[in-house]
């Protein structure tokens, strides 16, 4: 029987498979026993974020219906096991049982990056790379994930984690931010890549595909070599040169 669920998210689903398809090879590695549950749909993030709270609540309940039976859950997105673990129970506060189902739920759900620093996971890919590491926002300010990442890459054999002139700082994406308030998402995307220009990587990794796509689109229009791939591609070596 499956001990663990991958919450895949929207972005995984219909933009990067090979993403979700990666994550199980590393939750396998881990020693986990991975179910999909195949009626899965949004966390209801998109809507929160934007102030639909009343609409984005039957999307809180029914993620909980769907996951709360297993004994943990794993996502390979900061933004959406933030909204899972940081907001599901004051979005469900004005109905106590839903408010302590949340909780519950809150408590056994994580990032990937998190849950594989917590185990014995070790890996196994070999990448001779240069690579930096681009903090996303949810992932580090709301979960506090910052070192587990970074620990994780160094197991990469030949990977060279290189640093980034203020490279905490926002890219611009914020899901309907960037929408929103397209030319202040594309200031602060421009100020990310000319920082990433002047440090000669190979690749950005990050552990949420929004800010992936962010970067990854910004870098091919303008031609650049360097690549945006998710870390849990590099962590499985299904990324090459």
């Amino acid at each position: 029987m499956a001990d663990t669920a991958l919450f895949v998210t929207c972005l995984v689903d219909q933009l990067f498979p090979q993403v979700g398809e990666a994550t199980v090879d590393l939750l396998e590695q881990s020693g986990c026993t991975v179910a999909f549950p195949s009626a899965q749909t949004c966390c209801g993030q998109p809507l929160f974020n934007t102030g639909y709270r009343a609409e984005a609540a039957p999307l809180a309940r029914r993620f909980i219906e769907i996951f709360e039976d297993f004994e943990r859950v794993v996502t390979p997105s900061g933004s959406c096991a933030s909204m899972v673990r940081v907001f599901y129970t004051d979005l469900l506060r004005d109905e106590p049982e839903w408010a302590r189902r949340a909780e519950a739920l809150a408590a056994r759900t994580f990032e990937l990056t998190e849950f594989l620093d917590r185990t014995s996971f070790s890996s196994g890919a070999n990448l001779e790379a240069r690579v930096v590491y681009h903090p996303s926002c949810h992932l580090k300010r709301e979960l506090g994930v910052d070192e587990a990442p970074r620990r994780l890459l160094r197991q990469v054999r030949g990977l060279e984690l290189i640093g980034l002139d203020d490279g905490d700082r926002c890219c611009g994406f914020g899901g309907a931010f960037s929408v929103k308030l397209p030319e202040l998402s594309s200031a602060i995307l421009e100020e990310k890549l000319k920082a990433l220009e002047n440090c000669d990587a190979q690749f950005i990794t990050a552990a949420d595909t929004g800010c992936l796509m962010q970067l990854g689109g910004a870098l091919s229009r303008r031609g650049s070599g360097v690549r945006a791939v998710h870390i849990a591609e590099l962590l499985a070596g299904r990324v090459a040169l």
